[in-house]
């Protein structure tokens, strides 16, 4: 097989899937229409075996009125007969001939429909028992296509639920770290701060206090503290 060969054959595979993609996803709607194809088919049966029944009853009743006709012919010839008149009943009895030889078709067609309605009849109830009991199947799929396509929305919004929560907490928790990380900057700068003028404050007092111990700078700045060095250089 050749290259272009191969490439025929993919597309036709893809073809075929793609079609039984499209019957599985419409199977219910497919199912429904030969459902109705079906109901369908049913009603044409049935008016079929009304009409087979009324032509047997059409052919029975006109059964019956020629057997009442050559009851009749028969009470006829026998009165030919009965006045010696032989011609007469002869041809009384011909007629009987013709209509014996119609009632015998009328009988004939009669039986042939009636064993045809009796097929039709019991062709119906199977139909009809296969019908209902497609029908129920189809039932108790639907119910069973609804419950999992619930079920499969249900896990879909429990999923997105999920995902939704999973980023919320992780936008919380870089608040959070933003917040931390915000904090510990300030408290940083502030301990800076105190340490910077800490310095500053301790560094002057304890120059002072040095000098002060050395005796290098007098701890008493008063006016007879000033006067008491002034005699001593005197």
């Amino acid at each position: 097989m050749n290259v272009v060969d191969k490439i025929i054959t993919a597309l036709r595979g893809g073809v075929s899937e793609a079609g039984e993609a499209i019957v599985d996803a419409q199977a219910l709607r497919i199912l429904d229409q030969e459902i109705r194809d079906a109901d369908s088919e049913l009603k044409r049966s049935r008016d079929s075996l009304a009409s087979i029944i009324a032509r047997q009853k059409l052919a029975e009743e006109k059964a019956a009125r020629l057997r009442g006709t050559i009851e009749e012919h028969e009470g006829y010839a026998r009165k030919a007969l009965a006045q010696d008149d032989e011609p007469l009943a002869l041809e009384v009895a011909a007629r009987i001939a013709r209509l014996e030889t119609e009632l015998a078709g009328e009988d004939e067609a009669a039986r042939g429909f009636a064993a045809s309605a009796d097929e039709l009849r019991a062709a119906i109830r199977g139909a009809e028992d296969d019908l209902r009991h497609m029908k129920q199947q189809v039932d108790v799929v639907r119910a069973t296509e609804a419950v999992q396509r619930a079920q499969e929305s249900v896990s879909e919004r429990h999923g997105g639920t999920n995902a939704k929560l999973r980023t919320a907490m992780d936008s919380l928790e870089r608040i959070k770290e933003r917040q931390a990380l915000r904090a510990a900057s300030g408290r940083a700068a502030r301990e800076l701060a105190d340490e910077a003028v800490g310095c500053q404050s301790s560094g002057g007092q304890s120059l002072d206090a040095r000098l002060e111990a050395a005796g290098i700078k007098p701890a008493d700045s008063s006016a007879d503290a000033v006067l008491a060095r002034l005699k001593k250089r005197d």
